[in-house]
């Protein structure tokens, strides 16, 4: 029973999306407001019970695991799951869809993401993780009027499918070679090898590149633009940062457990240096040359991705959840202000489309600006201070070389941040201006998350010292 009470949270978010799933039933096509509403309830109430607990501890056998770091984890991934039922239901009202299964399916989603954090075993972490992503491939594809969110639901769903049977043959070759689902197990069988088998190799190099796809790192990264672009743009928020954060914090988790000692270290870290420079290459240089603000903000993950990354090859868990965090909030503000906005009733597509927005709706332009600065790391904004913390983790283990194509990187990705920045305050208004959305309660929860960007400079502390002890937790074995 202290497994069922440690695991309280997601039992109880599972109970509430089950009851929201019944009501969205029988509310049809008329209910997404209330039922987004009692999922902001269940959001909260999972937080509560959260909140509410201490130390670190594993149970089902040791098949699934709390601790600091994972409540840090769940507590972030919960606030955008919430953020995200807030900005929804004004968006698919000006597309005349109200269909109710919406924030059911965001919840089944999150549902997903609190376990796959919690994942100890690879069984728990493979069958939390496709309860996340099968979610994701149907709120990709919500928009069923439009084309493109079909495009992109299909080729989201296509592409994921192959990456998790990738994921899946790499773990099955890992449980064959180790004769262990536990990842602590496998972590100290690995570590005493003299020599890593070929077996093994070849299951970290499949399970990795799994993963890489769910985090769009290069070369996993070709399906990103295309969804980005095509799902409706909460969506779009969501995916780009919720997942993202579990998974960051799943592959944290499994490189703590298994790849930091031994043989399996030194074969590990040059993967991760590939991934992340490749990642920050394509982002910032691909970046360039679009001028579609979602598909823009799709190489702006890539890059980040990359970034990210570099905290595996340091091990600085501390510094991945303060640049995780700081990130996520960046791009929710961005896209959750791009949700808020229409032009000629359709929703915002062409980075153009955004000239002269400080002239008509200057508010939406200095939150947009505020986010977009601080994924270019200008200081003093947040995304500056999570960027020096992951470089000069890289510069104290002597990967400055690392951190010196990170720093290229971020600065050729300012660029066509800044070019968007140009465009809201400097060009003109083309066509018909941008109508923002009326409802207040929307606006104003992307405003706070914006000033959270702005006001991190403040107390910046409170942010690294959660980091820090939620980082010390991780090795639990």
């Amino acid at each position: 029973m202290t497994g069922f009470s440690l695991l309280m949270p997601e039992i109880a978010l599972a109970l509430a999306s089950m009851v929201l799933l019944l009501a969205s039933a029988w509310r049809d096509d008329k209910g997404m407001g209330r039922i987004a509403s009692g999922g902001l309830v269940a959001l909260a109430v999972t937080g509560f019970l959260l909140v509410q607990q201490d130390g670190a501890a594993t149970f089902l056998n040791g098949m699934v695991a709390t601790d600091a770091f994972r409540r840090f984890l769940k507590l972030l991934i919960l606030v955008f799951a919430g953020v995200t039922l807030v900005i929804a239901p004004p968006y698919f009202t000006r597309e005349n869809d109200k269909r109710a299964a919406f924030p059911v399916l965001i919840l089944l989603a999150t549902l997903g993401m609190l376990l796959l954090v919690s994942a100890q075993d690879m069984i728990a972490l493979y069958v939390a993780l496709e309860l996340q992503n099968l979610a994701l491939y149907v709120l990709v594809s919500y928009a069923r009027g439009h084309n493109h969110a079909s495009e992109a639901g299909l080729k989201y769903f296509t592409l994921g499918a192959m990456a998790s049977a990738i994921l899946l043959f790499g773990l099955s070759l890992l449980y064959g070679f180790s004769g262990t689902t536990s990842l602590p197990q496998l972590g100290s069988f690995l570590a005493a090898q003299d020599t890593l088998g070929y077996g093994a190799a070849a299951g970290i190099v499949l399970t990795l590149a799994g993963l890489a796809f769910k985090i769009s790192a290069f070369p996993f990264h070709m399906w990103t633009p295309d969804v980005y672009e095509g799902a409706p743009t909460p969506v779009t928020a969501f995916l780009a940062t919720a997942p993202k954060i579990s998974v960051f914090g799943l592959l944290a988790v499994l490189t703590a457990s298994c790849l930091t000692y031994g043989t399996v270290a030194v074969f590990a870290l040059p993967l991760f240096i590939a991934l992340a420079l490749a990642s920050m290459a394509l982002g910032a240089l691909t970046g360039l040359k679009q001028t579609k603000i979602k598909r823009l903000m799709a190489y702006s993950a890539i890059l980040n991705s990359g970034t990210l990354l570099i905290a595996f090859v340091t091990h600085d868990w501390a510094s991945l959840l303060v640049y995780l965090t700081v990130y996520a909030l960046a791009t929710m503000g961005i896209l959750g202000t791009l949700s808020l906005l229409t032009k000629a009733g359709r929703p915002v597509e062409e980075i153009a489309d955004l000239g002269g927005l400080a002239r008509t709706h200057k508010g939406f332009a200095v939150l947009m600006a505020i986010c977009l600065f601080s994924l270019a790391g200008v200081p003093p904004l947040a995304g500056f201070f999570g960027k020096f913390a992951v470089l000069m983790g890289a510069v104290k283990l002597g990967q400055v070389g690392l951190a010196v194509c990170a720093v290229l990187a971020s600065v050729i990705g300012a660029f066509f941040y800044l070019k968007v920045i140009k465009t809201l305050f400097f060009d003109e208004v083309w066509g018909l201006p941008l109508d923002p959305v009326s409802e207040r309660i929307p606006s104003l929860v992307v405003a706070l998350v914006a000033l959270a960007v702005a006001a991190f400079v403040f107390c910046p502390s409170v942010l690294f010292e959660a980091a820090n002890a939620a980082a010390g937790s991780l090795m639990l074995e």
